[in-house]
């Protein structure tokens, strides 16, 4: 065990993680140069494409230092906020980390949360800053932003460029002589980390564990500590750059193990394996049910095609166990699925997804959080979409998920980013400098608020200066109201929300202007509301296409054209009875896209 260091990467996105992996598997030639290519970890097209880490990946490196053979586990993981969960478990798994920081960004906000979660796991931290050899280095800034950060020595921290290779031998170094090699009893009964899990079509979910006790061999019979369900170990072995098949695994190690599971709701992150004849007493702590934070209802276009797409939910959600989904029907969509998604990014991976993967065109409608409801009898009801939301006559209160967000950023930039935070009813908590140009400013934030533009917003206010991450922390009180959209008085569900009422009267004009433009006119009038219950707060007339009914009359007497037009008035009002209005693709986008 003296032998093993297991370590992990942690840094904000883009600051040069995937790359720095690269070049470590190249150095210790633990992939050969055929099968090197650029972000060797990153396997899907799409962490490809955006340049981010969607899924964590863990690979062993062999690699020999005075005159002795060391086997070292990288475990890579996401760098976005979403993926935190995810995250955290990587680093349980884990007894050293490299910090990694871009030396022409400095730190930021995802940078400090991940170390945070890194000492919390008791983990020793080895400071790297990457990219020293680009035009806009700032090293000595950005090493004395370390030293007051983390409170290390000048020498302590590394210096690298993932691209051409400098310092990737002091980093191999560093690992070995400062990360302690894993602790643990081999002796004592089984007790293993799942810190992630993949699917594959041929062989069932593929579970990646740590073990901190005991010994894994191929054919015992294992059980999962908090599902309490229990499997025999078909094939376990180690990671490499594909899967190693091992006899055993033992304390220390990182490896695989395949039961032929066909169901991903069985395995979650974070929980333990053991024995099934010789149980640990206890669970690995931290282990929680991932929550979903942001909720919307994925549609198929075409309404035939509902049973495809079940299956293509079903598959992905093998291969991303966070994604949840229950059936639901909607007036104007017709069946679909409710989804629950970690945040907006999460939202718009697991689409492209669906279109990329599984060919599967879909309606996504306004994402939305989930609120907690009290009626009158003192009932508790979680309202995860807006059909969902009681009688206004029943209801006590309604409650918010709200977040604790850090923005850090550049001074000069504090006052547009208050604005910003005030406008979205965020409530400042604290104002600190890190250095003199780096400012971190806390706002306890609800997540309706964030859920749309917010990130985007705050990009262009700070010309990308400014970076973001948050934390949920508790539900409080709010005055929430449910907005219908009415088209000549039908409601069309999907355009419902749930919003704040100080914010409801202006979302509502905005969105039945948008529509004006969107929807395709009619040969009657339509008329576009936005009403909170029987009140209408906004509207917007579509007017009606007309068609020259007199064009045919030549001269002759006046009775004869008002004929023709009290005979088209009486059709047009027959039309508005029975007709309905089509609402375009394009309708249901545009609330996505709301701009301020």
């Amino acid at each position: 065990m003296k032998h093993i260091r297991n370590f992990c990467i942690i840094a904000h996105i883009d600051h040069g993680k995937s790359t720095l992996a690269d070049r470590l598997l190249e150095f210790t030639k633990t992939i050969s140069e055929r099968d090197m290519q650029n972000q060797v970890l990153d396997d899907m097209d799409l962490e490809r494409e955006k340049g981010i880490t969607i899924k964590s990946h863990a690979i062993q490196i062999n690699y020999r230092h005075k005159n002795e053979d060391y086997v070292l586990n990288l475990i890579d993981t996401p760098g976005h906020v979403d993926f935190s969960y995810e995250v955290s478990r990587a680093l349980a798994a884990c007894e050293g980390a490299l910090l990694l920081v871009d030396a022409s960004q400095g730190i930021q906000a995802q940078t400090i949360s991940n170390l945070y979660l890194a000492i919390d796991n008791n983990l020793e931290i080895i400071p790297v800053i990457n990219k020293i050899d680009m035009e806009g280095a700032m090293i000595p800034e950005v090493t004395d932003q370390i030293i007051d950060l983390i409170g290390c020595k000048q020498e302590d921290i590394l210096l690298a460029s993932g691209k051409s290779g400098i310092g990737i031998e002091e980093i191999l170094t560093a690992i070995i002589e400062r990360i302690p090699s894993p602790k643990g009893d081999p002796e004592a009964p089984l007790q293993a980390l799942i810190f992630d899990s993949v699917f594959n079509s041929f062989r069932g979910i593929i579970v990646y564990f740590r073990i901190f006790n005991g010994v894994l061999r191929k054919n015992d019979k294992i059980r999962f500590f908090n599902t309490d369900l229990e499997y025999t170990a078909d094939e376990v072995g180690v990671l490499k750059l594909g899967l190693d098949p091992r006899g055993e695994v033992r304390t220390g190690d990182v490896g695989y193990v395949i039961t032929g599971i066909k169901n991903a709701r069985e395995v979650k992150v974070g929980d333990t394996i053991t024995h099934t004849a010789q149980p640990c007493i206890e669970a690995i702590k931290g282990f929680e049910d991932v929550k979903p934070m942001v909720f919307a209802g994925i549609f198929p276009v075409e309404t035939d095609a509902f049973e495809e797409l079940r299956d293509c939910m079903d598959k992905l959600q093998l291969n991303d166990a966070s994604l949840t989904f229950e059936l639901e029907t909607s007036q104007a969509l017709g069946f679909g699925f409710r989804c629950g998604f970690l945040g907006m990014l999460h939202m718009e991976i697991i689409q492209e997804r669906l279109e990329r993967e599984f060919r599967q065109t879909v309606i996504t409608t306004v994402p939305n959080v989930s609120f907690i409801a009290t009626t009158s009898k003192g009932e508790k009801i979680i309202v995860n979409n807006p059909a969902e939301m009681p009688d206004p006559t029943r209801l006590e209160k309604i409650e918010e998920p709200f977040i604790r967000a850090q923005i850090i950023s550049k001074p000069e930039y504090i006052g547009n980013i208050m604005t910003l935070c005030i406008t979205k009813r965020g409530i400042l908590i604290n104002q600190g400098y890190l250095t003199a140009t780096r400012v971190e400013l806390t706002f306890d934030m609800p997540l309706t608020e964030i859920v749309f533009d917010f990130y985007d917003k705050l990009k262009s206010m700070t010309r990308g200066y400014a970076s973001f991450d948050y934390h949920p922390i508790e539900y409080r009180e709010s005055d929430i109201v449910k907005m219908d959209i009415l088209l000549n008085g039908d409601r069309v569900d999907a355009l419902s929300a749930l919003i704040h009422r100080s914010r409801a009267q202006e979302f509502g004009r905005k969105l039945c202007e948008k529509l004006k433009e969107l929807l395709p006119r009619q040969q009657f009038q339509i008329a576009i509301q936005a009403a909170i219950g029987a009140k209408v707060v906004a509207r917007e007339n579509i007017s009606a296409m007309r068609k020259d009914v007199t064009a045919k009359c030549y001269g002759g007497d006046i009775s004869r054209k008002r004929k023709l037009l009290e005979k088209q008035k009486e059709g047009k009002k027959r039309m508005k009875q029975i007709g309905n209005v089509e609402v375009p693709q394009e309708a249901f986008l545009a609330v996505l896209k709301l701009n301020d």
